[in-house]
């Protein structure tokens, strides 16, 4: 592709790889752009952040197919992951140490598929303390590693499709479609609750984002070695 293609606008499918925030995976593909063509200026754009520890579909967007970024974000999401049964952390993953544990021995792998059903439809949901969302001009995780507490309101979510894939010891796989704005960190906490125990997030994985598919994805090393190749 020239310049003009990505100036005019493209549609880039990049596997956002594990402890990338997708901010820093914008700011190099844009640096590396810049750099091969040449150019003093390119906007990119993503549609959807996924946390440093995910991996997966990041839908990024150059030049005019920015103005694209909110219907792109608009769309429903599917991800695969593992919550672990048993633990809690403060930041729903595993970016904090665990802070509580709690009793798994009266849950059956029939109370657990049996639970899951109780997340299908419309749910409220608390945003995790430790996120980028805005509150009084800062970021959530902002006040979270500040000590300080913060109020945080509920939102109501979607979720079509919950299933549990497998379920091994405490660790259970799981499948999720779900629409915008849905937290998975935020589900595990409240998997792990709903099974009177506690859990957190230990793998995601987001594998579409409306049509677009984390298998017609390329990584971040693979595009810049063709950017490089042109």
């Amino acid at each position: 592709m020239t310049a003009e293609d990505y100036i005019s606008g493209q549609v880039l499918l990049i596997d956002k790889p594990l402890h990338w925030t997708s901010f820093q995976v914008v700011n190099k593909l844009r640096w590396e752009l810049k750099r091969a063509f040449n150019l003093k200026k390119i906007k990119v754009g993503h549609a959807g952040t996924l946390d440093p520890l995910a991996t997966g579909l990041l839908v990024l967007c150059t030049g005019k197919m920015t103005k694209q970024i909110d219907t792109f974000q608009g769309q429903i999401k599917e991800y695969t992951g593992t919550f672990v049964i048993g633990s809690t952390t403060p930041s729903y993953d595993l970016e904090t140490e665990i802070d509580a544990t709690f009793p798994t021995e009266h849950i059956t792998q029939t109370l657990i598929q049996e639970t899951s059903k109780q997340f299908l439809g419309a749910i409220e949901q608390f945003p995790p303390v430790f996120s980028a969302i805005k509150k009084d001009g800062k970021r959530l995780y902002e006040f979270a590693r500040a000590g300080e507490s913060v109020e945080i309101k509920s939102r109501t979510v979607h979720i079509s499709e919950f299933e549990i894939i497998k379920i091994e010891d405490n660790t259970v796989d799981f499948r999720v479609v779900c629409s915008k704005g849905t937290y998975i960190r935020s589900l595990a906490y409240d998997f792990g609750k709903a099974l009177n125990s506690g859990a957190h997030l230990s793998v995601l994985r987001r594998t579409k984002i409306g049509e677009f598919e984390v298998s017609n994805a390329i990584s971040l090393d693979n595009f810049i070695e063709q950017l490089s190749g042109k």
